[in-house]
């Protein structure tokens, strides 16, 4: 009986091969699959929004507008106008961990922005660029006056060279380390929620007043869905103006 009670809340973040022996030929897994499926609801959004070219847009177009200018707005007012030879990389950058969140909230579909290794992998895309950005545009400044500010005591050197070094590394690690926990932690309270749901309104012991009290953890549950709407937006927002910012410190330095 203790068995049947039990909560496996990590189960929904196992991998497992999608399109049946094909995907388990190539290793293809329901996070590839939903990675295809943003992609594509992403590039059919700006398709046919752009397409109807309106003076009054509809509303389809009206999103897609507004989705760029958003997105354009926030490169040129964090980044200055130089901001926007880096519009197309945010902007992607944007609509993948956002339609990675929402996906992840339908029935029977899997949130791959809760996987530590593809959210690392996109903030060492990030750090990386970064760090190009400023190589490319400052030379061997960069790291001269990025790591060991001007006018610094000589002798704080020490102290102060491993701190930014750090500091900048960590980039990075925040950057994954914030969008995958709150996705795995959004997720596996449904999970817990839904369980709890389940098991009192099939309770023995409560009997009739099992269905009663089971409807508490529904209310939760959907009171978690607008919730975690909100996570996955603020969360994709979070991670597209934080790159913003690292790319304005790297094409201004301080």
């Amino acid at each position: 009986m203790a068995a049947e009670h039990t909560i496996d809340a990590l189960g929904q973040f196992k991998l497992t091969p999608a399109l049946g022996a094909l995907g388990a030929s190539v290793n293809f897994t329901q996070s590839n699959l939903m990675m295809l499926i943003a992609s594509g609801l992403t590039l059919a959004l700006l398709y046919f929004g752009a397409r109807p070219r309106a003076i009054v847009p509809g509303r389809l177009q009206a999103a897609a507008e507004m989705a760029y200018n958003f997105i354009h707005d926030m490169c040129v007012s964090q980044i200055g106008e130089e901001g926007k030879r880096f519009f197309p990389f945010v902007f992607t950058l944007f609509f993948f961990v956002l339609m990675g969140n929402l996906l992840g909230l339908l029935p029977y579909s899997f949130t791959y922005t809760s996987h530590i290794a593809v959210t690392a992998a996109l903030a060492i895309m990030v750090i990386v660029l970064v760090t190009l950005v400023a190589v490319l545009t400052h030379g061997t400044t960069f790291f001269t006056t990025y790591f060991f500010p001007p006018g610094a005591p000589k002798l704080l050197a020490p102290i102060i060279i491993p701190v930014e070094i750090i500091s900048y590394l960590s980039r990075p690690v925040s950057l994954s380390i914030r969008l995958f926990a709150n996705m795995v932690a959004g997720h596996v309270m449904f999970e817990v929620f839904a369980s709890f749901t389940v098991m009192l309104a099939g309770s023995a012991a409560l009997g009739h007043l099992g269905p009663v009290i089971a409807i508490g953890p529904v209310a939760l549950n959907v009171i978690l869905v607008g919730f975690e709407l909100l996570v996955a937006c603020l969360q994709a927002y979070v991670f597209a103006i934080l790159t913003c910012i690292y790319l304005h410190d790297a094409v201004h330095l301080h």
